[in-house]
């Protein structure tokens, strides 16, 4: 596959109104999307985004094609390196044969919606390399440093034959780290000078790293900066149940990539982890019930909007306006008819 976000320009079959649009065939665009054609790919990325009526129909196709990728997130402060080391981690990667996919979540543009910072620009190494495919994600809006879309996105390149699928996330606050949810591998990365270990400790980042990585290690207080997460560590949480996995810190230089096959392999030893203690089956069932949650509640939201400024709603306001009727009643009864 090749890297590109741009949809495929190729109609599908003709819709059968005959109008100017097309619905597009997607179990062709499946199966040629498991062929490897990155057309292919991008087409039903953006089907998904587009969260258009093929939706359905796309997340049928592709269920039974998925759980084989290793999805791994990479999270962290803006700065600290995400970028440079994703590019470093695909070339290492590939160069082991594997095929690896990239979703790089990146800040809406204000005017446009779109992608600002564009990551297929800073991975251009990988550009014509049909072994990876490498896409831009717009948040548009959506908190957690990841794009609404993200998990379906994920379903396709999973889908696709990936074995390794890489979730670069937008650089985010200590409390965003919504990609701890989607990824069987969650990477935290810190730099030298950008906050030690302790204010690590305090934003609750050890709770969710999987791999710690210490990016820009040739850097003044890299030292310290490894001492003092390895002693947040030791200051208890959940590493500390018997037989838990315990974060190892890794250190890199990303723009060299020094350290870097110290961290695919940290990758490795958890997903080893993640099979033998069955944490990983846990963590994909939880995966899969918070998808199923955002699909009902988006659901529940449309049918919300048919509801809204209809004579229903406006008689059970008037009724707990006037205290015949309490709220959580009034909107067990508007659920109801809905």
């Amino acid at each position: 596959m090749t890297p590109g976000d741009t949809p495929d320009p190729t109609p599908g079959p003709a819709s059968p109104s005959g109008g100017r649009g097309r619905a597009p065939d997607v179990r062709e665009l499946v199966d040629r999307a498991r062929d490897g054609e990155a057309r292919a790919v991008a087409r039903l990325i953006s089907l998904v985004e587009d969260a258009g009526p093929a939706v359905r129909e796309v997340a049928a196709a592709l269920a039974p094609h998925t759980g084989h990728a290793q999805v791994v997130g990479l999270t962290g402060a803006p700065g600290v390196g995400k970028s440079t080391t994703t590019t470093a981690l695909v070339r290492v990667l590939r160069g082991r044969g594997l095929r690896v996919g990239v979703l790089a979540v990146d800040p809406s543009s204000p005017f446009s919606g779109g992608a600002l910072l564009g990551d297929r620009v800073r991975m251009e190494d990988h550009a014509g390399d049909d072994g990876v495919y490498i896409r831009s994600m717009a948040a548009r809006g959506h908190l957690g440093g990841l794009a609404r879309a993200t998990p379906q996105a994920l379903r396709v390149l999973d889908a696709a034959g990936c074995d390794v699928v890489l979730v670069e996330t937008v650089g985010v606050g200590q409390s965003e780290l919504e990609v701890a949810s989607l990824a069987d591998t969650t990477v935290v990365l810190l730099a030298p000078g950008m906050g030690d270990g302790i204010q690590a400790a305090k934003a609750g980042i050890l709770e969710v790293a999987d791999v710690l990585v210490v990016n820009k290690a040739d850097r003044d207080g890299a030292d310290r900066t490894v001492r003092d997460l390895r002693s947040a560590l030791g200051l208890g949480g959940r590493h500390e149940t018997p037989g838990a996995w315990c974060p190892p810190v890794v250190r890199t230089v990303a723009t060299t990539g020094t350290g870097v096959d110290d961290l695919v392999r940290a990758l490795g030893e958890h997903r080893a982890w993640l099979a033998s203690s069955g944490e990983g089956p846990r963590r994909r069932s939880a995966r899969a019930a918070r998808e199923i949650e955002a699909v009902a509640l988006g659901a529940l939201r449309e049918r919300m909007g048919d509801v809204r400024g209809s004579a229903a709603l406006a008689t059970l306001a008037d009724q707990v306006a006037a205290g015949r009727t309490d709220p959580f009643r009034a909107a067990a009864l508007l659920l109801d008819r809905l």
